[in-house]
């Protein structure tokens, strides 16, 4: 009977237990690699968007065996207020991400927590290649699916026996020898590149070259082929206030471009042409709007002339920042009409957000009492960082719009319309770092920041083909849509960056930016200082429709990291459009 009693207490144990439903929501907490360190590689950029770890592989590194010593995360809590690190300690990776990996394809791996997050660690090694032989015209041609490395010579040159001056078809070191060839350059040498076939000059006799290098053995070919040209011009992009020229030619000859303003009157030496080998390649420094021709040489041989016209020069309204309006809490650096109706803005801070509860609060002002010895104006503008409710505001201004206020958080649009390709950005500043005494959620990859470190400044120019379609998101750190289905980015200020989203913050290596510079502040800068950022573009022959150029006095003020102390002072932007070899 005890027993029967048991059993029935038991049953009425767990049916009262399968009628207890759990309605409380697991915690949205994202997940993501925020650094990664080990041997013979170097960290490049992590791309929260599509959850990469991109890393760049020394040359002498063996790309089978990739050593990753440490791996850190980053967590982004959405509907939750424990402990950061809590999060941190019960994060569990699909498999170990430290250790030896073959990294010829990307390494996947899932990291959970409440939710799954798909992430690769994706790797990248440049081995430059070579191949040269006495008399080459132009540069050598690469096929490294099918392992062809083939040189060019002037139609008329003896190829029954060629003299290879370099060769690299693997990685090197300057500490060991890494890849060894055989034959050797000296045997290949010997050989003859020739035609096999009389009556088709155009043919060359191939060679096997076995190249080894950590423990394994690829069969190259080697042509050494005939071409009719001894000179050519393989590149004239016309800027505003450059010219970018590339040539190839005869190694070992004369050569360089000659030009005239113009397409009548005497040529000219092209100055400052660097030569390498069988290319060559200058920097033309040209007037805005003025129409010039180019021509390359080589020898006694010279290129048909090439005519082009050369690009305005514009310079960023409301450069000397002396143009103000307060129509209501926030200060605004445009001017307003009698209706507060915003004319012509170019340039915004996030005054918006941060007064929302108090005028006080405005981080970027108007300053008439520090304005640069020498300026024609009577105003620069102050940005300083400071402390609302319980989150950093820093002081920022930049080329866009306020988009919104959503809580504590903010979206703001960078970029305005512009087509020209300036070399520089030049500007005065001054710059006060505080120790930082207000820490985020999460911190950006791989920085390793504490409070009571220096604050840092930042100034960046960007140019790039952002669209509003891409870079405009409507949806919250969460996923959720936040903006009736439409882009928070406008068509003139496309890229979104919402603070509850680390993916949407500005990426200088993203795909479509075309030029970036930048300088960062580590120390006080307690005189007005002009600086020149040089800007450094992936192509010359690429035009970009928007400019974004952005001032922090708190670096990572995105991630509300920062000093409620850090002050920068701007002043006077010049784009600058003719060369520039470095910073000032």
């Amino acid at each position: 009977m005890k027993r029967l009693l048991c059993y029935l207490l038991a049953g009425a144990m767990l049916t009262g237990v399968s009628c207890i439903t759990n309605d409380i929501p697991y915690p949205t907490v994202e997940v993501a690699i925020n650094d990664i360190s080990g041997e013979g590689f170097s960290l490049t950029n992590i791309d929260l968007t599509t959850r990469t770890v991109n890393i760049t592989l020394d040359e002498a590194t063996d790309i089978r065996n990739v050593r990753i010593d440490k791996v850190s995360y980053a967590v982004t809590p959405h509907n939750t207020h424990i402990d950061r690190q809590t999060f941190l300690d019960n994060i569990r990776p699909s498999q170990p991400l430290t250790g030896t990996f073959d990294l010829r394809t990307p390494l996947y791996v899932t990291l959970s927590l409440y939710q799954d997050y798909d992430w690769q660690i994706v790797a990248k090694q440049e081995i430059p290649m070579s191949f040269r032989v006495e008399g080459q015209i132009g540069s050598p041609e690469f096929d490294t699916a099918n392992r062809i490395a083939k040189a060019y010579v002037a139609k008329d040159a003896d190829r029954s026996r060629v003299t290879i001056t370099e060769l690299k078809l693997g990685p090197a070191s300057t500490e060991t020898v890494i890849t060894t060839y055989s034959p050797t350059i000296e045997e290949l040498s010997k050989l003859d590149f020739s035609s096999p076939d009389a009556d088709d000059p155009t043919l060359g006799t191939p060679h096997f070259v076995d190249v080894s290098c950590h423990g394994r053995t690829e069969r190259w070919i080697l042509y050494v082929l005939p071409t009719d040209r001894s000179v050519s011009t393989e590149a004239v992009d016309a800027w505003s206030g450059v010219v970018w020229l590339r040539g190839s030619g005869i190694a070992g000859q004369p050569m360089g471009f000659r030009y005239r303003v113009g397409t009548e009157g005497e040529w000219s030496e092209v100055p400052d042409v660097k030569i390498v080998d069988g290319t060559f390649s200058a920097a033309f420094a040209a007037a805005p709007l003025t129409t010039y021709q180019f021509k390359s040489y080589c020898g006694s041989d010279e290129s048909d002339p090439t005519t082009v016209t050369t690009e305005g020069v514009e310079q960023m309204p409301n450069s000397g920042l002396e143009e103000w309006s307060k129509p209501g809490n926030p200060w605004l650096p445009f001017l307003s009409d009698e209706a507060g109706k915003p004319i012509a803005p170019f340039w915004a801070s996030g005054n918006n957000g941060s007064t929302t509860l108090s005028d006080k609060d405005n981080v970027t002002t108007p300053d008439e009492s520090t304005v640069r010895p020498g300026s024609t104006g009577t105003k620069s503008a102050r940005l300083a960082s400071t402390k609302v409710l319980i989150k950093l505001a820093a002081g920022n201004l930049f080329t866009g719009e306020f988009a919104a206020t959503k809580g504590t958080n903010g979206v703001v649009n960078f970029g305005q319309p512009f087509t020209l390709r300036p070399t520089a950005l030049r500007v005065w500043m001054k710059y006060t770092p505080g120790k930082i005494n207000m820490m985020g959620s999460n911190l950006p990859a791989g920085e390793t920041i504490q409070t009571g470190d220096t604050d840092n400044g930042s100034i960046y120019i960007a140019l790039g083909t952002w669209t509003k379609e891409k870079y405009g998101m409507g949806k919250d750190g969460a996923g959720n849509d936040s903006n009736g289905g439409q882009p928070f980015g406008s068509d003139a200020s496309p890229v979104s960056i919402d603070t509850r989203d680390v993916k949407t913050f500005f990426n200088p290596k993203g795909e479509d930016v075309i030029g970036y510079g930048a300088r960062f502040f580590t120390e006080s800068v307690d005189e007005w200082t002009q600086i020149t950022i040089p800007i450094e573009y992936t192509s010359t022959d690429r035009k970009p429709t928007h400019l974004i150029v952005v001032c922090s006095a708190s670096r990572w003020g995105d991630y509300f990291i920062g000093s409620s102390q850090s002050v920068m002072w701007v002043d006077d932007f010049e784009l600058i459009y003719t060369p520039v070899t470095g910073g000032e």
